[in-house]
């Protein structure tokens, strides 16, 4: 982990309430999909953790849904620089995928699913994956998933895009031997009951330090106290207690 300035290059909706933002620095710390960034907005006493979207080249792109003040006002950012803690978490393990990686993505949830489509579809592993929102506002990054090399799946719990009702549905006819899973907790839940292989589930969670200190993310594993932000976000599934 290291503290750095990045450059906004682009900030923009990708989606109601959604924004892509693309920064440009020292990203050469990534080692896996699924990790993410802290990011200090001027006024604001707590760091704001995001997800990554991608990274590579000198440059990480983050989506992140507007949600409160802090949000709000990173939305209204278009130039400029911004303090990162990066990068942050362990990430979804590749290597333990087979033949056939399920992706499974909620909402916003949805963000770390690309980096992680492509690595997967660039180690030779077929991919698909469902996204699941409330509606046809809120759906982002289906074709940048597709062209990553996944087939995509669309849910919406409307019905105004793709399949109606929740990703669970989907799941139930696809056959795969591994699956990772990013969303709200009562989707992962859903997710567990559902799925039939292996997996890894990644937590969101309200986070102080994001680094492991304050221990205000930990959770109870069947191997003892984790923490969210430093253990995790991605836990296996074998060791959750739900």
């Amino acid at each position: 982990m290291k503290q750095s300035r990045f450059d906004i290059v682009s900030n923009s909706p990708v989606a109601l309430n959604t924004f892509k933002m693309l920064l440009r620095g020292d990203c050469s710390g990534f080692t896996a999909p699924g990790q993410f960034i802290n990011i200090r907005i001027d006024g604001f006493f707590l760091r704001r953790p995001i997800s990554v979207y991608d990274f590579g080249d000198g440059c990480v792109s983050i989506v992140y849904r507007v949600a409160g003040r802090g949000t709000e006002a990173l939305s209204r950012l278009s130039h400029g620089s911004l303090d990162l803690l990066l990068p942050l978490g362990n990430g979804f393990d590749v290597s333990k995928a087979g033949k056939h990686s399920l992706l499974l993505g909620g909402g916003v949830g949805s963000a770390p699913l690309h980096a992680l489509a492509k690595a997967l579809a660039g180690a030779g592993k077929r991919v698909t994956a469902v996204m699941g929102f409330n509606s046809a506002a809120e759906v982002f990054g289906e074709e940048e998933l597709a062209r990553a090399g996944a087939e995509v799946i669309i849910c919406t719990l409307d019905g105004s895009r793709g399949e109606k009702g929740y990703v669970t549905g989907p799941m139930q006819g696809l056959d795969y031997d591994m699956f990772y899973a990013c969303g709200p907790e009562p989707m992962l839940r859903a997710v567990e009951k559902t799925a039939v292989s292996d997996g890894q589930f990644s937590f969101e969670e309200r986070m102080g330090c994001g680094f492991g200190a304050c221990m205000g993310c930990s959770c109870e594993t069947k191997y003892g106290a984790k923490r969210i932000c430093r253990d995790g976000p991605v836990l296996n599934r074998e060791e959750i207690i739900w």
